[in-house]
């Protein structure tokens, strides 16, 4: 039986690996974009972005995540040659550093391929595999970790929120099994945000153990979000607060990797909840002795 907590070995491009289940791990956002919704610009050469994702891994972080075009509302859409061009450069120095596992953020195959093969370990698709299927293929020719995330942008979404989750990544994981990609490689991320409204992302939140019904890793994706705001009162750039404490509370629910901006305070409410995770387990232990 699949255990949230239970030591799972996220099978890697380039002999990589990483432990998910028994404590929660970081994926740092570093968007090498002008655009994007609360730091569009800020990383916006290669110099900035790799300063930057050098200063997530050194508080805490253990995979970066680097993308090339923005995936908010009405975000520029940007052609594959010019999201490459943004990407591949900090792919390449980073990769030369040790501690990083590089995940990529695309929904493109080309891009994808070019990514692994200049050092990205993961492969990140905001479209779940239903934009560009081959990408699956990169995904097992490479050996590469895929991360699949639910979208409920540009189709008629089901009522309820967690049928719409297995009806739309029950597909995909279709799409990534006909590739050969293998169970040990993927992540699922329900897609928090992404045509969904405030109501629809508590309620994804309220009954996010559901999910675990996958026996797959589930990635939440807070950081930042709309509705984080809706509660907080709060606009983009000060909603860390509030992203970490989504954190706390979907680690709980059995959350594995958590994709953020602000790494340093979401990395302490992941140690806070860690810890509670640990007083939980031993007392259980302690009960059925």
């Amino acid at each position: 039986m699949f255990s949230a907590f239970a030591p799972f070995h996220w099978s890697l491009a380039h002999g990589r690996s990483l432990l998910l289940g028994p404590q929660g791990v970081i994926m740092a956002i570093v968007n090498v974009t002008p655009d994007s919704f609360s730091d569009g610009g800020l990383h916006n050469s290669t110099e900035k972005a790799i300063e930057h994702a050098r200063s997530c891994l050194s508080q805490g972080a253990q995979i970066i995540d680097i993308g090339g075009e923005s995936t908010r509302p009405g975000g520029a859409v940007v052609s594959a040659m010019e999201e490459q061009d943004r990407v591949l450069p900090v792919i390449e120095a980073l990769a030369r550093d040790v501690r990083a596992v590089i995940s990529i953020d695309t929904y493109r195959a080309e891009t994808a391929r070019l990514a692994v093969l200049a050092g990205a370990h993961i492969v990140n698709d905001v479209h779940g595999l239903q934009r560009e299927s081959a990408i699956a293929q990169v995904a097992a020719q490479t050996g590469a970790g895929l991360c699949i995330m639910h979208t409920g942008r540009d189709r008629e979404k089901l009522p309820d929120v967690i049928e719409d989750q297995f009806a739309f990544l029950g597909r995909s994981l279709e799409i990534a099994a006909e590739a050969g990609v293998a169970d040990e490689a993927i992540v699922l991320d329900p897609g928090f945000g992404f045509a969904k409204d405030t109501a629809e992302n508590f309620e994804l939140m309220a009954r996010f153990e559901e999910l675990l019904r996958f026996e797959r890793p589930i990635l939440a994706g807070t950081s930042r979000k709309r509705f984080v705001g809706a509660a907080t009162g709060r606009e983009a750039a000060d909603r860390d607060a509030g992203t970490a404490a989504t954190t706390a509370l979907l680690r709980q629910a059995g959350a594995a990797v958590f994709r953020v901006h602000d790494v340093a305070i979401n990395r302490d409410a992941l140690a806070m909840a860690d810890a509670m995770l640990e007083a939980r387990f031993k007392v259980a232990a302690h009960a059925g002795e």
